[in-house]
């Protein structure tokens, strides 16, 4: 059975607010980033008259 002192590694990660804020900067900067990059990829060069 398990120690009931013991702390879940999910729960480690939650209490820090710390890293939760950064992870929530983190991650939808690396998103959008990826996501700009794939839309410049993918964009046919622009016909000049």
């Amino acid at each position: 059975m398990k120690n009931e002192n013991e702390i879940h590694p999910w729960q480690k990660v939650l209490d820090n607010h710390w890293l939760l804020l950064a992870l929530g900067v983190i991650i939808p900067f690396l998103s959008y980033t990826a996501w700009g990059w794939i839309e410049l990829a993918l964009t046919k060069p622009a016909l000049l008259p």
